[in-house]
């Protein structure tokens, strides 16, 4: 453990005597509230997006979003709020099945792999944006370790959907600039 490392780690103990017991701010309990029911929605649209995806890697990466990324996020912040004596998000969608094979939907009713991940991509950034925003309304340690962690996470993961998506020549090569 370096030295910067033990400070950080002091630093945190020092804060979380101080800030952890203190009840949920009204910014952060909004916060978690529109995370919560964002997030719901999030995984309804990736599940009916998932069912389009025809191609594999594009389809692991989706279902990793809806699993690891925001039902995670939605479980973690239903915790904090449900402990601050918060309430949750009513709102409720219906939970659609994960086909592995392709569906048969025509030509003309799905969107492309391309414009598929370019919906993600849009979607992810848009979440990565609340959450940035969240994380600067919050006091709380805990609130903000898991806001920071989910962003840390999800730029990992919009990485390799960039990634993805050049590979693929879902996205152009653009030509760089010589002065």
């Amino acid at each position: 453990m370096t030295m910067l490392e033990k400070v950080s780690s002091e630093t945190r103990s020092i804060l979380n005597m101080f800030f952890d017991k203190e009840p949920l701010s009204y910014l952060e309990a909004a916060g978690l509230y529109g995370v919560i029911a964002q997030g719901r929605y999030n995984i309804a649209s990736l599940e009916v997006i998932y069912n389009h995806a025809q191609d594999g890697e594009l389809k692991a990466l989706i279902k990793e979003a809806i699993e690891k990324q925001t039902k995670g996020l939605i479980e973690h912040s239903e915790k904090l709020l449900s402990d601050s004596g918060g309430t949750l998000p009513s709102l409720s969608f219906a939970k659609r099945t994960l086909h592995k094979k392709q569906l048969d939907i025509p030509p003309d009713a799905h969107m492309s792999d391309g414009e598929i991940a370019i919906a993600v991509g849009t979607m992810a950034k848009a979440a990565q944006m609340a959450l940035l925003a969240t994380l600067h309304q919050s006091y709380q340690l805990e609130v903000a370790l898991m806001y920071r962690e989910m962003l840390d996470a999800g730029l990992d993961w919009d990485y390799r959907l960039l990634q993805l998506m050049l590979n693929r020549g879902w996205l152009p090569r653009l030509a760089k600039i010589s002065h």
